[in-house]
């Protein structure tokens, strides 16, 4: 249980998160902070939290887990503002979709990463931002990844670990830097492509007749454009290295499927495709098993609770 949770960024994230700990009755108290009076308002008219402060030092204060939820390019700042206001037992974590930076941004305010800072990442989330957009079911069956360090406090751990499974995620630790890497060939990578595809025709002189005719597999591979362009420029700066790794793999993959079209290799073409879908068939075969094997857990769940009651 969760005496005071304060949210530091009350958006999609933070207020799903918020909304999620409530439905599972594991939160007592809801503080939101953040810059803007108006949203943290309506985040308060929602229900989402109780009160607020646009003081982040005044926010914290007496919060015993405390969840940061901005910006990458925000994290030094925030944690500097709120350093001297921390409870002593409080836990820290956050929501950023790269850690090395965030672990940078707490060892430059606090001189090193407090013992109980916990950095945290969920993978999920929709193309769509604010706390209006935030709903109790979104972590459910999604996994989120911790990244503790060597000197991270084993009760803090544990009890982040708790809160993302009572939001109903399913928590993983992983090191830092494999992340890192792993996130920007399975999320940064995407969301570039699709950012870049959709900027690319919209420039093209004739766009809006590309546009009026484009159709599902369009709408599908650039949903993820619609995302935050301010959250997604400091993904590209703050995990700069290993994106740069995975798009000079892109590149060359891509220069090969153009040499194969320039030349008109189609045996070259039809073995890239056969094998894109291939792995592609393997891995919505493995997350049907998994969400299969979830369903039949539930089931068993609630049969054992019935004939318990």
């Amino acid at each position: 249980m969760i005496r005071r949770l304060c949210v530091i960024g009350v958006g999609l994230i933070g207020g799903s998160l918020a909304r999620a700990l409530r439905q599972a009755q594991a939160v007592g108290e809801v503080v939101g902070a953040g810059r803007d009076p108006r949203h943290l308002q309506q985040a308060v008219e929602l229900g989402v939290i109780d009160r607020y402060s646009t003081d982040l030092a005044e926010a914290v204060s007496g919060a015993d887990m405390v969840v940061v939820c901005v910006p990458l390019g925000a994290m030094e700042a925030v944690f500097r503002r709120i350093a001297p206001a921390l409870e002593s037992e409080a836990v820290l974590t956050d929501v950023g979709s790269a850690k090395g930076c965030v672990v940078a941004a707490a060892r430059a305010a606090f001189g090193a990463p407090p013992p109980r800072f916990v950095p945290g990442h969920p993978i999920a989330g929709t193309e769509k931002s604010g706390v209006a957009a935030s709903f109790a079911e979104l972590f459910v069956r999604h996994r989120v990844i911790l990244t503790p360090l060597a000197t991270t406090d084993p009760e803090a751990h544990a009890r982040v670990r708790a809160m993302w499974e009572a939001a109903g995620a399913e928590v993983v630790d992983m090191d830092v830097a494999l992340h890192d890497e792993v996130l920007a060939a399975t999320s940064h990578l995407p969301h570039l492509l699709a950012f870049t595809t959709v900027d690319t025709l919209a420039r093209m002189h004739d766009h809006e007749e590309i546009f009026r005719y484009a159709a599902g597999g369009f709408r599908d591979f650039t949903r993820i454009a619609a995302s935050d362009p301010v959250m997604w420029r400091d993904i590209c700066l703050f995990n700069r290295d290993a994106i740069l790794a995975v798009l000079g793999r892109f590149r060359d993959e891509l220069a090969e499927v153009e040499q194969a079209v320039r030349e008109g290799d189609g045996a070259a073409l039809l073995e890239r495709f056969r094998r894109a879908k291939a792995a592609r068939d393997a891995h919505a075969a493995l997350l049907n098993r998994q969400e299969s094997g979830d369903r039949k857990s539930e089931v068993g769940s609630q049969k054992s609770e019935g004939r318990n009651s």
